[in-house]
């Protein structure tokens, strides 16, 4: 599958199941929301103390299961190479992440003041392959 028809589906659908890798290999899965940001990378808000941040800040692999609203319709895998931003580099990027998933915030000083509580990081990654191509 072309990544770029990748991007339209997870700009549409941003349900979505993340790998990432533990340290002795085993898979660590995670549902999260997902968003295409202007230069073409899957985003993802997360917390610098998660596993999937840890992991990911380790071993910049990651996969992407990005499913429709319905669960059993359409679906693509992305693959892809992480980078990890945190803040303050990051606030910028989570409002886009936001903007592109909910629209705008009622109230951007509380949103600002949630990702600084919550030690929020932006996930980008650069998409290097999806699939499938075919459905069966």
């Amino acid at each position: 599958m072309d990544p770029s028809r990748a991007r339209d589906f997870a700009r549409e659908h941003h349900r979505a199941i993340m790998l990432t890798h533990h340290s002795d290999g085993r898979p660590q899965t995670s549902p999260v929301l997902c968003a295409v940001d202007d230069a073409g990378r899957l985003i993802v808000s997360t917390r610098e103390t998660a596993a999937k941040t840890r992991n990911l800040l380790r071993d910049p692999r990651v996969t992407f299961c990005v499913i429709s609203d319905a669960f059993f319709g359409e679906w693509v895998q992305i693959d892809g190479e992480a980078e990890v931003v945190r803040l303050p580099d990051a606030m910028d990027p989570l409002i886009d992440y936001y903007r592109k998933i909910s629209g705008e915030h009622p109230d951007w000083d509380d949103y600002r003041a949630s990702m600084e509580r919550e030690r929020r990081v932006v996930v980008r990654v650069t998409i290097t392959r999806a699939g499938p191509d075919v459905h069966g």
